[in-house]
């Protein structure tokens, strides 16, 4: 693996930016459909778009391709000697480069380079040009990457003309060397889903818990202090490092163990972590099995991170949970959420048991190899959910803050909708919403002012030519885009809200135009407000109306 020499990182991040080496370089020269294919591990169509001499194809071919380049072509773009010497690229040998492309280099080693890591640009929030360092062939895809296979000599598949590459991989040594149960990922849905998720605020200490190969750690480094990171794969580790000194982020605190047990005594104002959450029968892979039976993992995750919260913190992860037979899952999930903590736990797609082993399955290559042992597996995993009741498996986010309040909000709901990322300004504003209906009354919520929500809208729904709708529908076109029905004084009362009238005076007004009882009226609607200010449609405004 590279070593990270700060001076000579830095020199290596000026050649990559020099370059264009980044996500919007790259979208430009592949194009849609190669950069789209590239994100799922597919590099036909990325070997076709890069048959040039530019430094940006140079730079794909190596880094993302994984393809050997000629000393000198790589040379022309990097400061290949100090990448040499960090270990960013290693000599891959004169034969491994066509004799028209070696440029006449006979000297030792100056035949061909290739790279020893993935490094692949990554868009940050605010438009800044990030890296992400991982296990060549591991970028996407799990353990069946583009690289990581046995039998690296391949066939090759570069496009005609492609000056400087042969389909050569790492060798079968090269491959026995890192045990596959070892690698670590690059980006994924995962990790760009949590990092959209994650509550964004200044804050003093964040800690990155199983931060494989650094992606939170890095967005954590915009806003925190200082960043702890920890992960029980020390190779995890030496990436997360990597990640942050090529990317010019601060190098975090790096400790080895499992899950709580390295900051054992510590807080922190934010926790995040995209844990090995796979449930499966045993630990093949460290990045995705926890090595706990079911979904304990998580369960452990969630029940532990009170103790290392500070007043206010939050600790925002993705899980699996169980679907357990004569059980609601809502109930189970939410039983694992500590004292003097709120949550907003949201399933965003359920598997059943064997679309859940097929994909995990699929993930470890297992598929690719011989019938008879994919069978045994996948029956040890269905083994293994009928020993457990397990019907179906959840996928979704857990966030929790830690408010000390007495009678906690936990809020647990499916959402298998399209939103709107990034959420993080969504899940703050929804735990200050919590806030307000647990210190507001019936009378101080009659007293208050609210707004409609921005991007809200109204439909009406009826038969064509009806005098009148059957529903009136408030439907978000932000954030969680929720959609929910009211009745004509929801609809009125909602229209009128723009934060100068109280919510009683607004209710006064509609029960003389619809000919109510206004005092009836008002006994009868702060569930359904309550409910429109939950779901974020409206916003408390100031202080209460006197």
């Amino acid at each position: 693996m590279p070593h990270a020499d700060p001076q000579r990182a830095e020199r290596l991040r000026a050649a990559l930016l020099a370059a264009d080496f980044t996500a919007d370089g790259l979208l430009d020269l592949l194009g849609a459909p190669a950069y789209a294919a590239l994100g799922r591990s597919e590099t036909v169509p990325a070997l076709r778009a890069t048959g040039g001499d530019s430094g940006l194809e140079t730079l794909v071919r190596l880094f993302l391709l994984q393809r050997p380049v000629a000393y000198e072509r790589a040379a022309a773009v990097l400061p290949v000697e100090d990448c040499l010497a960090d270990g960013w690229l290693v000599p891959a040998g004169t034969a491994d480069v066509p004799a028209s492309d070696a440029g006449g280099g006979a000297a030792a080693g100056d035949g061909a380079v290739r790279a020893s890591v993935d490094v692949r640009p990554y868009g940050g929030p605010g438009g800044e040009d990030w890296w992400i360092v991982s296990d060549l062939g591991c970028a996407v895809g799990g353990a069946g990457g583009i690289a990581v296979r046995p039998g690296a000599h391949a066939a090759s598949d570069a496009p005609a003309g492609a000056a400087g590459a042969v389909d050569v991989g790492p060798t079968d040594e090269e491959q026995r060397a890192v045990p596959r149960s070892q690698l670590v990922l690059g980006v994924g849905g995962a990790s760009t889903t949590l990092a959209g998720i994650t509550v964004r605020e200044p804050v003093g200490r964040a800690l990155d818990l199983g931060t494989g190969s650094g992606i939170q750690a890095l967005h954590a480094a915009q806003h925190a202090s200082s960043v702890t990171v920890t992960d029980r794969n020390p190779r995890a580790l030496r990436f997360a490092r990597l990640t942050l000194a090529l990317s010019g982020a601060a190098v975090p605190e790096a400790r080895e163990g499992s899950l709580f047990e390295p900051v054992r005594g510590e807080t922190f104002d934010l926790i995040v972590s995209n844990p090995p959450f796979v449930i499966s029968p045993g630990a093949r892979f460290t990045y995705r099995d926890g090595g706990m039976g079911g979904d304990d993992l998580c369960r452990t995750l969630v029940e532990g991170a009170a103790e290392h919260l500070t007043d206010g913190g939050y600790c925002q992860l993705l899980a699996n949970w169980q679907h357990v037979r004569g059980e609601d899952w809502r109930d189970r999930v939410a039983g694992w959420v500590p004292p003097g903590c709120d949550a907003w736990i949201v399933q965003r797609e359920v598997q059943d048991v064997a679309q859940y082993a097929e994909l995990w399955l699929r993930d470890g290559g297992d598929h690719q190899g011989d019938p008879a042992a994919y069978a045994e597996r996948y029956d040890a995993w269905l083994d293994e959910f009928a020993a457990r009741r397990t019907t179906a498996v959840g996928f979704g986010w857990i966030t929790l803050r830690k408010s000390g309040a007495a009678n906690p909000s936990v809020t647990v709901e499916e959402w298998p909708h399209p939103v709107e990322q990034p959420l993080g300004e969504s899940v703050r504003a929804h735990f200050e919403r919590q806030d307000f209906l647990r210190a507001t009354d019936d009378a101080a919520l009659l007293a208050a002012r609210f707004r409609l929500a921005p991007e809200v809208v109204q439909e009406q729904v009826g038969l064509p030519g009806a005098e009148d709708p059957e529903h009136v529908v408030l439907r978000q076109n932000r954030g969680m885009r929720r959609a929910t029905k009211v009745d004509t004084v929801g609809a009125g009362f909602a229209g009128v809200c723009d934060g100068s009238l109280s919510a009683g005076r607004i209710l006064d007004a509609i029960a003389q135009l619809l000919g109510e009882d206004p005092v009836q009226l008002r006994d009868r609607t702060p569930e359904a407000i309550r409910l429109l200010v939950e779901q974020g449609f409206l916003e408390p405004v100031g202080d209460a109306e006197v």
